[in-house]
Order: structure tokens, then C-alpha cells, then sequence
């Protein structure tokens, strides 16, 4: 097993990287977490994991509720919320319960959204089983939902008491979802370390055989650089907005497109945008995003979009988060592992990018 720690003072946890589920009794026992606890997973993890974790947790001791929700992004909302705030006054829980998010993103961010905001704040533990939430939203806090068509607008900062990653749920995966969270994983490399780039490039067929030794030191690595961004800026005040590469126009693409298109595939569409610009403003020449593109599309992610509306993408930006003085806010490279932010109003440019993106 793997130990890091994320250093926030008070909320500082630690993240457990390993190979199954039979030390998460001990990782609750070290967080000193009492109370009642509760498992939300989603419907198709529920098929392949629940039991296993539940399993574990029983071993060690522990008596487990669960709550399922169905699988996908349409589930992330206030609906959903609701309905899990009713099972837990049921279940008559008090503020040393504890929520074990055992999912994706979706589930992560619901349930640290739940733990957030019932009776003012309860323990919240993750426990991500799909690449995209090991590499990236289980570590920082960041909890929310979408509403009204747009993408995690409603949330908060709220830091779970440990994570806890099994690399072994991702054999469990669909393959377009290994996919799509590797996208996250090339974003790290792109914004922080070259040499972790060069590393997932070369081992591509590794990670998608399940090279136990690949996993875990990508896990690792992954957890170090997001959790070494969030302690220098937790609520994304400065820096830990170079973790949105990708995401401005990545986000928008994703909205539009009602969430039919995965988070991590509209990722990698968000960064060939970013690229391209950064392209265009002489900062990084066309082979850095050639290079780059090569990598995805030897990952299987989308590098093009046919049909996209440029108009729509280009207006849904506005909606996002990523706005200051009625400018987009981009993340830009300047080499790959280095990365300045950027606020844009050069409506014809950005405009032409998305519509090269077709």
C-alpha cells in the first residue's frame, strides 16, 4: 500500500493507493470515524464492487447501509440530493455519521455534496473506482452538482476524511471510460510534470493490460500533483485553476453536448482547443500539439468533433465558472509541464479554434 498525504492543516487527509479493499477497515479505524456509516455507489458499480467493499467493511467490524443511485451524469442533481437526504433521516444519522462515496465522479461529487450540507457537515470518505476520479475529482474537495443544463454550478470545498484507491476497479471499466480518464492523467503531465507525460505515452499499453506496477505509480504520481496544487491553493483562488487545462472549452463542449460525450472525451477535445490557441498566440509551436494529439488518439480519446456548433460552445463558456470581467479565462502552455493562465476576448480566434475542433 501507498500512503501521500494531502497537508491542509485541520482538513488534512491522507490517500491510500493499493490493490483491494481489505485495508479500508483500518483506514477508517486510523481516521478515528465513528457513528453509523453509509455506502453511495451508482447502479453499475453497485454490480461489480459493492459487495467486495462491503465485505471488507464487515470483516473489520463495520455495519454498512447502502443507497444507489442510477449510473451517469444525468443523476448529478438536486433530485438525487433530495432523495439521499430522505434515506438519511431515515436512517436517523447523526453528525458523526460517515458517507463512503464508492464510484465515479458523479458519485464523489454527490455524495461530498450530501456530506457538505446534512446536519451542517458529516464525514465523508472516497473511495473512486473509475480512472477519472482516481487521477483527478477525488482528491481537493471540490463536491457539486449540474443544474439547469450546467456543469457543476451548484457545490462547494469540502475535503473528504481519507481517500482510498483499489487500481484494480478499473479492470472493471468499460473501456471508453479507461479512456476518457486518461484523459485527466495526460492533463496533469501537460500542466506539471513532462517527464510523467512521457511516462504515460510510452506505457499506454501497459495501463489498458493492467500492469498492476504501472497503475499504482500512475495513481501516485496523479494524487502528488493534484494534491500539491490544492495545498497551495485549496479553493482555486490562483494556482489550482491550472488544473481547468482543457476545461473552458472542455466544459462547454460537454454541456452542449447534454452530456452525452464523457467528461474525459470532452477533455481531450478542450485541450487540443487550448493548444491550438496557445498555437496561434506563438506561445508553443504545432508540434507540441501534434505530439500531444498523437498521444490522445493513441489513447482511443476524440481529437475532432464533426458537426460541432460553434456558436453554442462559444456562448455555454459563459455560463462557466472560468469567467472574470466577461473574459474567458484559458489555461495555456507554455511547454508541455508548464502551463499560465490566460483571460481572452478575442471572440473571432477562440471562435475559429472550436470550429478547427470540427
Amino acid at each position: 500500500m501507498i500512503k501521500l498525504n494531502i497537508n491542509l492543516a485541520d482538513r488534512s487527509y491522507p490517500i491510500y493507493v493499493t490493490t483491494g479493499y481489505e485495508g479500508i477497515g483500518k483506514a477508517i479505524a486510523s481516521a478515528r470515524l465513528g457513528g453509523k456509516i453509509v455506502l453511495i455507489t451508482d447502479s453499475n458499480v453497485d454490480k461489480h464492487q459493492s459487495q467486495d467493499c462491503m465485505n471488507a467493511l464487515a470483516t473489520s467490524g463495520y455495519e454498512v447501509n447502502k443507497y444507489v443511485i442510477s449510473a451517469g451524469e444525468k443523476s448529478k442533481n438536486l433530485n438525487t440530493v433530495s432523495e439521499i437526504y430522505k434515506f438519511l433521516v431515515d436512517l436517523k444519522l447523526e453528525r458523526n455519521s460517515t458517507l463512503i462515496a464508492l464510484g465515479g465522479g458523479v458519485v464523489g461529487d454527490i455524495t461530498g455534496f450530501v456530506a457538505s450540507t446534512f446536519l451542517r457537515g458529516i464525514n465523508f470518505v472516497q473511495v473512486p473506482t473509475s480512472l477519472l476520479a482516481q487521477a483527478d475529482s477525488s482528491v481537493g474537495g471540490k463536491v457539486g452538482v449540474d443544474f439547469e443544463g450546467h456543469k457543476n454550478i451548484v457545490g462547494a470545498f469540502y475535503q473528504p476524511k481519507f481517500v482510498y484507491i483499489n487500481v484494480n476497479t478499473l479492470r472493471t471499466l468499460p473501456k471508453r471510460e479507461l479512456q476518457s480518464g486518461l484523459a485527466e492523467v495526460v492533463k496533469h503531465g501537460i500542466i506539471r510534470d513532462a517527464d510523467f507525460y512521457e511516462y504515460i505515452d510510452y506505457n499506454i499499453n501497459r495501463i489498458f493490460s493492467f500492469d498492476e506496477a504501472v497503475l499504482q505509480y500512475m495513481t501516485k504520481v496523479n494524487c502528488s500533483i493534484k494534491g500539491n496544487v490544492v495545498e497551495q491553493d485549496e479553493k482555486e483562488s490562483d494556482l489550482r485553476a491550472i488544473l481547468n487545462f482543457g476545461h473552458t472549452i472542455g466544459h462547454a463542449i460537454e454541456s452542449v453536448s447534454n452530456f452525452e460525450l464523457l467528461h474525459g472525451e470532452c477533455v481531450s477535445l478542450g485541450m487540443i482547443g487550448a493548444l491550438k490557441l496557445a498555437c496561434y498566440l506563438e506561445m508553443i509551436d504545432n508540434g507540441v500539439v501534434e505530439k500531444v494529439k498523437n498521444t490522445l488518439e493513441k489513447i482511443g480519446l476524440p481529437v475532432r468533433l464533426y458537426g460541432i456548433d460553434v456558436d453554442k460552445v462559444y456562448n455555454q463558456m459563459f455560463f462557466d465558472k472560468k469567467v472574470k470581467k466577461n473574459k474567458l479565462v484559458f489555461v495555456l502552455p507554455k511547454k508541455i509541464g508548464e502551463v499560465i493562465q490566460c483571460s481572452l476576448d478575442n471572440e473571432v480566434l477562440i471562435k475559429k479554434v472550436i470550429g478547427e475542433l470540427g
